[in-house]
């Protein structure tokens, strides 16, 4: 039988209920796309509804001019001409592809060796600039006298020209922790520990514990705090009496005393997983120290006034600084070297405060002029300015999360920036001549403290006060069963949990299970259930 619309032996038959007529399948298929109706008497046909048959697959004769052997010899000439033209075609495309791509490959690296010669003629000419700069009267170096002269470094004050430079192999090391610790946020995500205490069960914490004889009582105040990131049962502080001691929660016990720094400590930072703390001070020093033999490692010379700020970078390796000489510096805690050294010639203005970021590529700073600025860490400049507060800046603090900035100065506000957006998404603002002097998130970010005229704690995102220590009790800001339209009662009342002078500094327990503060009072306080 022969199809109804190609009138040849069908492949694949199959017959239309419509007409009853037999098609080959492909043709009435197409046919169907295009009209929707069978083909003889174009009444509405769908291929759901064709029928195939089942039929022996006939063999096609073969047309009279391919049976001859002269026209078979011929068919297979033409065949094989074609395959050697073909061929031809394909190694002519090979050999301009491969001239193309070792083309390539020779810009890229001639390329590649530009960019490495003006990167080392670049930092050639910042560190030469750095070197020339106390020539041209923007700063005056001077040799500050040891307090412990034997100690390896200490002998000499650090030339600006020695600045060893960031080298390629620190910048990977950098880049390298920055992504470690991005690919670790991404997977907690949004999640909080377990563990971490409730904001109903901080905001009934109260004072279980007051120190007051950690430093000398003739010269008043302890001006730093710091809790071991990995056992936050131990407290560094520093003094008003030019002392740094290490202080252990769980046995009350002074576990060193570290003596050197000649004028009063005010930044100290412990190493998460070395016995080292870092102390820094207006004396024009940073110290680092080694805690079981109670004795100074490392003498870093990275400023010409006092050190105004402290923070480790998130390596272990490497310290941040900031000074009233107007430079930030970045310093080999190993060697004690300076690795680079810079200033915003702009604004010429001393700074106040320095802080990394969590992922350890970018920092902050504070300014006398009340400016925050922002800098890149491999590139050393100035990449975002955040105006916005008056006098200068006391405190800043970066979440742990990443996104969020928290800065303080003397105009009794603390403001909220998201890193994102670059931009102010809240203030709050406090009591008239309210003074801030420390900020900092909980290691989850969820809560953040401030220590000043007294101790407030917030829960991040509301930003609503829930815990909040004065001169004369504790006030709770959190429903009983959060459902109090006002959201504030009163939780509990005791006598002044809160220092007699001004709070200095504030900081949180593992998972928040307390809270830690200082004062020029010369007191440490602890704060839980």
């Amino acid at each position: 039988f022969s199809p109804a619309v190609s009138n040849e032996v069908p492949e694949h038959p199959c017959v239309s209920p419509v007409s009853n007529h037999v098609y080959e399948r492909r043709l009435i298929e197409k046919y169907i796309a295009e009209n929707g109706t069978d083909p003889v008497n174009n009444q509405p046909l769908s291929e759901e509804q064709l029928i195939d048959i089942k039929v022996a697959h006939p063999i096609r004769p073969k047309p009279p001019s391919a049976t001859s052997i002269p026209a078979i010899l011929k068919a297979l000439q033409d065949e094989w001409d074609a395959v050697m033209l073909h061929s031809f075609t394909l190694r002519q495309q090979l050999q301009t592809t491969r001239q193309e791509l070792s083309h390539a490959l020779y810009q890229h690296d001639a390329a590649c060796r530009v960019i490495a010669r003006l990167t080392k003629e670049v930092t050639a000419a910042r560190e030469a600039l750095a070197t020339l700069k106390p020539q041209a009267g923007l700063i005056v170096p001077q040799a500050v006298p040891s307090a412990q002269p034997n100690v390896a470094g200490a002998g000499e004050a650090m030339d600006l020209g020695e600045l060893a430079g960031m080298t390629p192999e620190i910048i990977q090391k950098l880049q390298d922790k920055a992504t470690v610790l991005t690919t670790e946020r991404k997977k907690r995500g949004k999640t909080v520990p377990e563990e971490l205490v409730k904001p109903e069960e901080l905001s009934k914490y109260r004072q279980v514990a007051s120190h007051v004889g950690l430093h000398s009582a003739s010269i008043p105040g302890i001006l730093a705090l710091d809790l071991c990131p990995s056992d936050t049962n131990k407290i560094l502080t520093g003094g008003a009496d030019k002392n740094v001691i290490v202080f252990d929660k769980s046995s009350e016990q002074i576990l060193a005393t570290l003596k050197g720094h000649t004028k009063k400590v005010t930044s100290v930072v412990f190493h998460p997983s070395q016995d080292l703390v870092f102390s820094a001070s207006p004396d024009t020093t940073i110290r680092i120290w080694s805690v079981p033999n109670a004795s100074c490692v490392q003498v870093v010379r990275a400023h010409e006034g006092s050190v105004t700020g402290l923070s480790l970078h998130a390596t272990g390796d490497y310290l941040l600084s900031s000074s009233d000489d107007q430079y930030w510096a970045f310093s080999d805690i190993q060697t004690g070297r300076v690795l680079t050294k810079v200033t915003d010639e702009s604004s010429g203005c001393a700074l106040t405060c320095a802080q990394f970021h969590p992922d350890g590529l970018i920092f902050g700073t504070g300014t006398m002029d009340s400016q925050i600025k922002i800098w890149d860490l491999k590139e050393r400049t100035n990449v975002a300015n955040f105006p916005g507060h008056s006098g200068p800046i006391t405190s800043i603090a970066f979440s742990e999360n990443g996104y969020y900035l928290a800065t303080a100065a003397d105009d009794s506000s603390v403001k909220l920036w998201d890193l994102r957006k670059l931009k102010n998404f809240k203030t709050l603002q406090l009591d008239n001549n309210f003074e801030v002097k420390s900020l900092i998130f909980d290691q989850s970010g969820t809560y953040l403290a401030l220590g000043g005229t007294d101790v407030q704690i917030y829960i991040c995102k509301q930003w609503t006060e829930i815990l909040h220590f004065t001169g004369e009790g504790l006030w709770g800001a959190w429903g009983g069963n959060g459902t109090n339209p006002l959201g504030i009662v009163i939780v509990d009342r005791f006598p002044s949990p809160e220092h007699s002078g001004l709070t200095t500094g504030v900081a949180f327990g593992h998972h928040a299970k307390f809270i830690a503060s200082t004062g020029m009072d010369r007191s440490l306080k602890f704060y839980s259930l």
